[in-house]
């Protein structure tokens, strides 16, 4: 698979070859023993029917919708579960994006690789979080939130969690679905963050932990939007985990339309302002953790993520210059580590974990529990990110509580070394 992605790279990056990974790694994985694994979990409830306008947190009305893409079911329906702790994982699903003609034309779908596919449309048939490895297996003994209660919040709206708009696409040329000349897609993504969070307020009482997170798209979900469950909670003592969202885009894509404007992105205006053109993609989550310095806030990256990297040549593609290497990959890299290592200098409550590898996400998959490359395993670092408090780790005192000497930057050999451009 390395030489698949490295080889498409360094053949000049057609259009085709740039986004060829895409399509590799967003879903979640399964456990080992799924029908054991759902018998263990009998108190995952999908919410459905759900409330046709609610008045969100912001004030204002939502209604919740998937992408309504042709074709597909524009039902939106979340995940609950209520654990044996007063602790919360609130998660973002992951399920890629869409911006213009050409993304929103092709979603993910089961069909042949060559065909790209950009998002998730609508809520499938196999989204089931009782499933899932990773912080989901609540049968595993090692699993630091095993007794946590959840929320997942899925992805089918193509704007990472953030949007709140209507838009209009032209058909650039499916070879499978019969689309119309043109249509239009609900990038509502915020909306249904608003009716859940609604739905959070109203049935679960104020946890004493919350762990934030999102893997892939659902990274950037979590990275944005924690500034309102934080609201919602002001009480509970939380962390923020962006398995997989490095936010490494051209600026160009952050301010266009087509680009991330498409989406009309909804953020907390008392954390970013109220104009979020302003704010760079790889800066929201610093942003965040900045005006939370209490939070302890996370990222978890591999060196060289095959499908960050394919989304990232295709917004430089659509949306240049980005940055100087024509390398996409090594482009990309450069990036993530300048960005990655400045954040750490200048956040004393954010950290890090670059793994070696090209794969993509960690929270959903059994590798969650092997992963060591960094020379601590992924498991154990993000039990430390959780510690802040536990009587185990009483007697250790700065400003962000208990478990904080043990939580540190963790990188595999190398892996934090930018590689000149070729």
């Amino acid at each position: 698979m390395k030489h698949r992605i490295w080889n498409c790279i360094g053949a000049g990056l057609s259009r085709l070859c740039a986004i060829s990974a895409l399509t590799l790694a967003m879903a979640p994985a399964v456990a080992d023993k799924p029908a054991d694994r759902l018998a263990a979990s009998t108190g995952w409830q999908k919410m459905e029917n759900l409330a046709p306008v609610v008045r969100g947190v912001d004030g204002k009305p939502h209604t919740a919708s998937c992408s309504a893409y042709p074709g597909t079911d524009p039902r939106f329906n979340f995940w609950s579960k209520r654990g044996n702790s007063r602790n919360l994982v609130v998660y973002f699903e992951g399920g890629g994006a869409c911006w213009n003609d050409y993304t929103c034309t092709f979603p993910q779908a089961d069909l042949p690789a060559e065909v790209p596919q950009f998002f998730t449309p609508a809520l499938y048939s196999d989204i089931n979080p009782a499933l899932y490895d990773g912080i989901f297996n609540a049968s595993q003994a090692r699993n630091p939130v095993k007794d946590w209660s959840f929320v997942y919040i899925p992805n089918c709206t193509g704007d990472v969690h953030i949007g709140s708009a209507t838009r209009k696409y032209f058909n650039a040329g499916h070879p499978v679905f019969p689309l119309p000349n043109d249509f239009k897609i609900q990038h509502r993504g915020f909306d249904n963050f608003m009716v859940v969070l609604d739905w959070m307020k109203k049935n679960i009482h104020e946890p004493d932990r919350i762990l934030v997170a999102g893997s892939s798209a659902g990274g950037y979900g979590a990275s944005a939007n924690f500034p309102w469950v934080q609201k919602v909670y002001p009480n509970s003592r939380m962390a923020v985990l962006a398995d997989a969202a490095q936010g490494i885009n051209t600026r160009n894509f952050d301010v266009s339309n087509p680009g991330r404007e498409s989406w009309k992105p909804q953020v907390a205006p008392w954390v970013f302002g109220n104009d979020p053109k302003r704010i760079a993609s790889p800066d929201i989550l610093r942003i965040a953790a900045a005006a939370y310095p209490n939070t302890r806030v996370a990222q978890f990256t591999t060196q060289f993520d095959e499908v960050q990297i394919g989304y990232y040549s295709a917004v430089k593609t659509f949306h240049p210059p980005g940055g100087t290497c024509p390398n996409p990959a090594l482009d990309w890299n450069t990036q993530m580590l300048a960005n990655l290592q400045a954040t750490a200098a200048s956040r004393p409550n954010y950290r890090h974990y670059v793994a070696a590898g090209q794969y993509h996400t960690i929270l959903s998959s059994a590798q969650f529990y092997t992963e060591a490359s960094a020379g601590v395993s992924f498991r154990d670092w993000f039990d430390d990110m959780l510690a802040r408090g536990d009587p185990e780790d009483q007697g250790r005192n700065d400003h962000l509580g208990a478990g904080q000497a043990k939580w540190r930057n963790a990188a595999c050999p190398g892996c934090l070394l930018s590689i000149p451009c070729q």
